[in-house]
């Protein structure tokens, strides 16, 4: 079993809690707009990190990480895009990908709204964390976490880290 802590949106900011939780996981994966190299040398320090770059991301941090980010965790194969819809509205690089080879699991971030939808038409599970950062609209900073066991994507919790003032 691997204990993922999923998180996005971060904009160069990171605090304790995020730090705590991730010290929990066996896996931290970060959904695009890092911010800063900071922010990812703070989680590498901790635990494994996967992640894909987003739009306010540097070149640095661009290449560091991909914008489409494939792998498998256990017997979950995971695709991960900073930009990427959501089940009914993905955008045109993630309905490509999906259309050529849907993945178990889908992450997206940049919405700052975190969303748990099952695509009953490409048989995926979608997950956005939400925002763990204080930059944009989003009121409440939120993160999840869950578990892969073997096949089973499980024991999905949202983490409110509280508000962004």
């Amino acid at each position: 079993m691997t204990k993922i802590l999923l998180l996005s949106d971060s904009h160069s900011y990171i605090d304790d809690r995020i730090l705590e939780y991730a010290g929990q996981a066996d896996e931290i994966w970060h959904g695009g707009d890092f911010g800063s190299m900071d922010v990812i040398e703070q989680l590498e320090k901790i635990r494994p990190l996967k992640g894909v770059y987003g739009n306010i991301d540097n070149a640095k941090i661009r290449s560091e990480f991909p914008e489409i980010n494939r792998f498998t965790c256990e017997e979950v194969e995971v695709m991960m895009i900073h930009i990427g819809g959501y089940p009914g509205k993905y955008t045109p690089p993630a309905k490509q990908e999906i259309a050529e080879k849907a993945p178990k699991l889908f992450i997206s971030g940049h919405s700052h709204i975190l969303k748990v939808m099952f695509d009953q038409k490409n048989n995926l599970l979608h997950l956005n964390p939400g925002a763990c950062g204080k930059q944009g609209w989003h009121k409440m900073r939120t993160m999840m976490r869950f578990a892969i066991d073997g096949a089973e994507i499980k024991d999905l919790e949202v983490i409110e880290l509280g508000a962004k003032f």
